[in-house]
C-alpha cells in the first residue's frame, strides 16, 4: 500500500457520489480535514447537498472504526483512505487563493502533498478548480462517476429468453419447473417467493409467459393475461406481477418500488378498492405517506388535522379521482367519490405520526413514499399490522428527501432485502413508466 498513488478529492465530488471513497482501487484516498468541518455545515442543507454530506458523514464514521483515519485504513477495493490534517497557508502557494473557499483550501493541500509526491492526482467535478490546478501544475482530473441506482436491489422478476417452440409450449402449461429453464443451475439457483420469471423469444417480441414462484410447490405458476380491477387493466409485465401479488391472499406485505409515472400507487388503490368494495375482503383502507416536503418547507399549515394533510395527499386523491370518476359499477351507476368514501369511514388518510400503539385488523393498507422511512420508523409501522390486514408500501428509492437514509438504508429498500426469503411478502421493482412519454423522458434522463 506505500506505493499506492495519492488521490486527493475536492468536495465536489463526495457531494455528487459519496460511494467515490471507493471508485478508486488501489488508490490512497486523501481528504482534506478541512472537507470534514465543511460537510458538518452542509448536513443542515435540506436538498441533494445535505443528503450527501450525511451519507459521507456516517460512512466516514464507519470507516474510522478500523484504525485510524490520519495513518490511514485499507479500504475493501485494495485502496486505502487518508484524512490528511495539513493547513497550507496561502503565502506558500505561488498565487494567492481565497482560502475560505473549502474547495480552493483542498487545492491548497493537494499543491502541498505534490510538492513530496509527483504521483498525486487532485479529483474534481469544478472545472474551474481542475483550471486553477492546471496552473500551480497539480496533476487533475475530472470524476465522471454516476450516481448508484435501484438497479443494484432486488428487482423481484428475473428474466430470460427461449425459443419460439419453448415458449409457446410452456404457455401451454399450469405451471413451470425451475429445471426446466435452469438445467445448469438446478444445484444452486435460489428462487424467492412471490419472484417473477418473464420468459421471451427475440423470434416473437409480442409473445411473452409471465409466471410467479410459489415457494411450498417449488415450481413457477403462470400469470393470466386476462386480468384487470376497477376498470384497468396492466401495461407491462411488472404491472402484471404486481396486480398477482396485490390480488394473493396469503401475501400480506407487497412492496413496489420504481421511478415516478410506473403506475405504482394507481394499482395499489385500484386493488383497495376492488377488495373494499366489491369483495367485501376489508373493511376500510387506509392511506399514508410520510411527510417530507421536496426542497425547502414552506412552513406550518393552518387548519384541522385533514386540512395540514390535504397538500401531502393530493396525488392520493388524484389517484382516487382517476379511478372512481373513469369507472362504474356492474349495474352500470357511478361509483361513489372519494369525499363519500371518507365521510362513510371507508376510506381513511392519516398521517404516520399517531400510528405508534395501534393495531390495525382487517384492512387494505397503503404506504406511499416509503422510500423516506427510516428501518425503525419502518419497524414501527409494519408490526401495527393485525389479524387480515394487508400493506402496501410503494416508493422510488431514488428519490429520497429523507436526508437520515440512502438508496439502500432507506426503510423501503431494508424491507425488500430482509423479506425477500418469506413467502408473505412480494415485491415488484417497475421500470416502464405509464404516465405520459413526456414524463418518462424526464424520469429517464433528469
Amino acid at each position: 500500500m506505500s506505493n499506492a498513488s495519492p488521490y486527493v478529492l475536492d468536495i465536489s465530488v463526495l457531494l455528487y457520489t459519496p460511494e467515490a471513497l471507493y471508485d478508486f482501487p488501489d488508490k490512497e484516498i486523501v481528504l482534506p480535514v478541512g472537507i470534514i468541518e465543511e460537510l458538518d455545515i452542509l448536513k443542515l442543507d435540506l436538498g441533494e447537498k445535505g443528503r450527501s454530506a450525511q451519507i459521507v458523514s456516517k460512512m466516514l464514521d464507519e470507516c474510522r472504526q478500523y484504525g485510524s483515519l490520519v495513518e490511514g485504513i485499507d479500504l475493501p477495493n485494495g485502496g486505502k483512505l487518508r484524512i490528511e490534517l495539513t493547513d497550507p497557508e496561502s503565502g506558500a502557494l505561488p498565487y494567492s487563493l481565497n482560502l475560505k473557499s473549502i474547495s480552493n483550501r483542498v487545492l491548497a493541500v493537494a499543491w502541498t502533498l505534490s510538492q513530496k509526491n509527483k504521483d498525486l492526482v487532485f479529483v474534481s467535478q469544478d472545472e474551474n478548480l481542475r483550471t486553477k490546478a492546471n496552473t500551480l501544475s497539480v496533476p487533475t482530473v475530472s470524476y465522471e462517476g454516476r450516481r448508484p441506482n435501484d438497479s443494484c436491489l432486488y428487482s423481484g422478476m428475473r428474466r430470460s429468453e427461449v425459443s419460439k417452440e419453448i415458449l409457446r409450449n410452456l404457455s401451454k402449461q399450469p405451471f413451470i419447473a425451475p429445471e426446466e429453464m435452469f438445467p445448469e443451475q438446478k444445484a444452486i439457483e435460489k428462487f424467492y417467493p412471490g419472484e417473477g420469471l418473464l420468459l421471451s423469444s427475440p423470434e416473437v417480441p409480442d409473445e411473452g409467459v409471465l409466471a410467479v414462484y410459489n415457494p411450498g410447490k417449488k415450481q413457477f405458476e403462470l400469470v393470466p393475461k386476462e386480468q384487470g380491477v376497477w376498470g384497468i387493466r396492466p401495461r407491462n409485465p411488472e404491472q402484471r406481477l404486481a396486480l398477482s401479488l396485490l390480488l394473493n391472499p396469503t401475501i400480506s406485505v407487497v412492496t413496489l418500488s420504481g421511478k415516478s409515472g410506473t403506475g405504482k400507487t394507481l394499482l395499489a388503490l385500484a386493488v383497495g378498492l376492488q377488495q373494499m368494495m366489491v369483495d367485501n375482503i376489508y373493511s376500510r383502507m387506509l392511506v399514508s405517506r410520510p411527510i417530507f416536503p421536496m426542497g425547502r418547507d414552506m412552513g406550518y399549515l393552518p387548519g384541522d388535522t385533514q386540512e395540514k394533510l390535504s397538500p401531502w395527499m393530493h396525488p392520493i386523491f388524484d389517484n382516487l379521482e382517476l379511478l372512481i370518476n373513469n369507472s362504474t359499477s356492474k349495474s352500470g351507476s357511478k361509483r361513489s367519490s372519494y369525499h363519500e368514501l371518507m365521510d362513510r369511514g371507508l376510506l381513511v388518510v392519516e398521517p404516520l405520526t399517531y400510528i405508534r400503539g395501534r393495531t390495525i385488523p382487517n384492512q387494505y393498507m397503503i404506504v406511499d413514499e416509503a422510500q423516506n422511512l427510516t428501518p425503525h420508523e419502518m419497524k414501527t409501522i409494519v408490526t401495527r399490522v393485525g389479524e387480515g390486514t394487508k400493506i402496501v408500501l410503494t416508493g422510488d428509492p431514488n428519490q429520497i428527501d429523507n436526508t437520515e437514509v440512502n438508496l439502500s438504508s432507506n426503510g423501503l429498500s431494508t424491507l425488500v432485502e430482509r423479506f425477500k426469503d418469506s413467502p408473505l411478502s412480494g415485491h415488484v421493482r417497475f421500470t416502464s413508466g405509464e404516465r405520459s412519454l413526456l414524463a418518462e423522458l424526464a424520469a429517464t434522463v433528469l
